[in-house]
């Protein structure tokens, strides 16, 4: 089972060219709900506004500086994920994340490459994508379970839905009836057509899902890092309690020289007082 192509044994029931079809409509799909959520939202005209005004007010930054930036932003934000505090929810995000790029690049090779069953599909790709799809389903159910902040800090039920969860929510559901089909033969039946549409909510969803936000929070962390090392900061306060002249302006006397670990107690337990 695991060193079958599904896509093969689904496309010899298909019509020629089905299964190719709908990738390409699912790949416009997204490309197009990302252009129009970032329009929507303007998160484009944001982002560029916010850059020029930075440039305005802060250094003038080298070529060897935004080489060094990006490859910060590539390394730390996006390959490791380096935004999340919390080391669960990370860990869960990573298996998400490469899972599901296994899982397409895997779906893709076998669609394109090796259509039907004229041409042994090597058995590294039906590998890779059930590798794929179950780090999905793990990093998934983990995070929807047991680590979504209105479950683990508000005590709200793991079954309450929003808006906001149509994006982890279509993905879940998708991969996980991709699973029980191919597990079950990869016919196409019931299960494939589920599927099917399971995968079209997830990809035509896009422009009201967070889809979207895999393709502009790299810009938004290399602006970012970009606004520190010019001396902006995005207009925030950069000064620490630590600094002398900081130090000197806060409110209570009785905490000028309090030490920077005092008042961390917050942080022994999760916030689970509800």
């Amino acid at each position: 089972m695991l060193s079958i192509n599904p896509f093969a044994v689904a496309g010899a029931s298909l019509p020629a060219g089905f299964l190719q079809g709908f990738l390409v409509v699912m790949a416009l799909a997204v490309l197009l709900g990302t252009l129009f959520d970032i329009i929507h939202k303007g998160s484009a005209s944001y982002f560029f506004t916010n850059m020029r005004t930075s440039r305005a007010k802060g250094r003038k930054l080298g070529g060897g500086e935004l080489v060094s930036i990006a490859v910060q932003t590539a390394v730390v934000d996006v390959l490791a994920s380096g935004e999340f505090c919390n080391p669960k929810r990370r860990v869960a995000h990573l298996l998400g994340m490469y899972g599901f790029i296994l899982y397409l690049v895997a779906t893709a090779v076998m669609v394109f490459r090796y259509p039907t069953g004229a041409t042994a599909t090597p058995e590294i790709w039906p590998m890779l994508w059930w590798i794929g799809a179950l780090m999905v389903l793990v990093g998934g159910y983990w995070f929807w379970f047991f680590i979504r902040v209105d479950v683990t800090s508000e005590g709200r039920s793991p079954f309450r839905l929003a808006k906001a969860d149509l994006f982890v929510l279509s993905l879940l559901v998708s991969v996980t009836l991709a699973v029980a089909w191919a597990a079950k033969g990869a016919g196409v039946g019931v299960l494939f057509w589920l599927y099917i549409l399971a995968t079209i909510v997830l990809f035509v969803g896009v422009p009201w899902s967070k889809f979207a936000h895999m393709f502009f929070k790299p810009a938004a962390a290399f602006e970012k890092r970009v606004s520190k090392a010019d001396g902006t900061a995005e207009n925030l306060p950069t000064q620490t309690r630590d600094d002398p002249e900081q130090q000197k302006r806060h409110s209570m006397e009785l905490l000028r020289d309090a030490p920077m670990d005092m008042g961390l107690g917050i942080k022994r337990e999760a916030p689970r007082h509800y």
